[in-house]
């Protein structure tokens, strides 16, 4: 594998390089003198804020735009071997590394790694861990998968040893990384179009967690199945969190306010003190415990800690508030998995409403098979559900999934449920149907955020 001298910059270009990740290591290396120029598939915030830092972004991927004054391609996973660029680059034996590769090149450069992992919640932990270090005055390197209103952006640059990123289990690119301190959240089924099943993921979680060396930290789930299949031969500090007295860290006394926000206590060793949240659901809780084990491995206080959990309000995407209209409260979620359905629900109970209604995107026709009747199940938690086609993201459609067979799941749950092809018929319905009082959910990994924003006027 290419390896790149950090001290000799060179031309890179990123094919994809509006996606979230990608951007953000566009802006790393940019920042470091690199030249770096880029293509997606159309044009973005993300892209445009991209070209507003001088980098070059062609949009459509052709072989033009692959030339031999490029020294270095990264590729995201999500581009297969048949596109152009990537075949162009080869054909010049231009040298190609993923965008996993490159991050754990970027990671070797901190003294002080932390890569935040887990099927769920590594956006929002990842941010809580960001707020953290950042009123600490740590200065920290970040790179976090969504849009965090404290850096105006999902990238921060700073000049001290911590670097922090999220760390994903899909096509096992986490295995490229090298952390110092590892987080994992949760593990549960999920990418069955390159997973066969849960003890491939297991595998690799395990994998992952042996990627920390012998003074590195683990810091873990309790509650995770079958824990010592991840933790049993590491050489590392394990510290576990969760919601029992057998764990290290531990929550208890969990109550809401009237946003659903939860204060509890936190329990570690013969300490106890209050810990409120600016993010709703118990689900946060967990997350939360995870970053506040963190912060006592790197000595930060917790009137920081305290301070900063408090104060952060949310990732863009996640549980956020877009606005009112005619009295109903719409809100946006990234949810595309049953587990984080029945949390973002769950919450929203705690929510002022008076009725649920969802607007739900599949993502994925493989994790739509894969879990349809979870994906049922979980949705069935609203008082209204509508559903938008399958956004397909990297995938085509060869299994025969589609949105109606899940709305005969939903049928047969008896759930209010229904199906339309278009954003503008779900935006005509949602307008005849909802009123004053419902909190109005938009939810999914694609573009269903559009549908809220436009009845906004956003």
């Amino acid at each position: 594998m290419y390896t790149i001298d950090f001290s000799h910059p060179i031309a890179v270009h990123f094919i994809g390089i509006g996606g979230i990740s990608m951007s953000g290591l566009a802006q790393i290396l940019a920042q470091r003198g690199f030249k770096v120029s880029g293509s997606d598939a159309k044009q973005s915030a993300i892209t445009d804020a991209l070209e507003a830092d001088h980098i070059l972004i062609h949009y459509g991927h052709h072989t033009t735009n692959i030339h031999n004054q490029i020294d270095l391609v990264v590729y995201t996973a999500a581009i297969h071997e048949d596109n152009q660029e990537l075949m162009e680059a080869k054909r010049l034996q231009i040298p190609c590394i993923s965008r996993a590769d490159l991050l754990g090149q970027i990671m070797k450069n901190y003294p002080i790694p932390v890569a935040v992992s887990g099927t769920h919640g590594k956006t929002t932990t990842t941010s809580m861990v960001s707020e953290i270090l950042l009123q600490a005055k740590k200065d920290p390197t970040l790179s976090v998968g969504g849009m965090l209103k404290s850096i105006d952006g999902n990238i921060r640059i700073g000049k001290s040893d911590y670097f922090v990123t999220e760390a994903c289990e899909y096509t096992n690119s986490f295995l490229s990384f090298f952390p110092k301190i590892s987080i994992i959240l949760n593990i549960e089924e999920d990418h069955m179009d390159f997973f066969n099943n849960l003890d491939e993921i297991y595998d690799s979680f395990h994998k992952f967690a042996k990627l920390l060396p012998s003074d590195g930290i683990l810091i873990i789930n309790n509650s995770i199945k079958d824990l010592s299949r991840i933790t049993k031969d590491l050489t590392c500090k394990v510290i576990t969190f969760g919601f029992t007295e057998d764990c290290d860290y531990y929550a208890s006394d969990i109550h809401f306010d009237a946003f659903a926000r939860p204060t509890f206590t936190l329990h570690h060793k013969t300490a106890q003190f209050p810990i409120t949240l600016g993010v709703t659901g118990e689900h946060n809780v967990l997350n939360a415990l995870s970053t506040i084990a963190l912060s006592d491995e790197l000595g930060i206080s917790h009137d920081i800690v305290s301070s900063a959990l408090l104060g952060y309000s949310g990732t863009g995407r996640r549980f956020e508030y877009k606005g009112t209209l005619g009295g109903i409260t719409i809100l946006d979620d990234y949810a595309h998995h049953p587990t984080e359905i029945r949390a973002t629900l769950e919450a929203a109970k705690n929510y002022p409403h008076n009725r649920i209604c969802l607007v739900f995107q599949p993502h994925t026709y493989t994790r739509t098979k894969a879990f349809l009747k979870d994906f049922a199940t979980a949705l069935s938690a609203a008082d209204l559900v509508v559903l938008t086609d399958i956004y397909a993201a990297r995938e085509k459609n060869t299994i025969g999934i589609s949105s109606s067979d899940l709305l005969k799941e939903l049928s047969a749950l008896g759930t209010d449920s229904y199906y339309f092809p278009s954003f503008d018929e779900i935006e005509n319905f949602l307008l005849e149907n909802c009123v004053n009082g419902d909190l109005l959910i938009t939810m999914g990994a694609g573009d269903v955020v559009n549908i809220g924003e436009k009845l906004l006027g956003q």
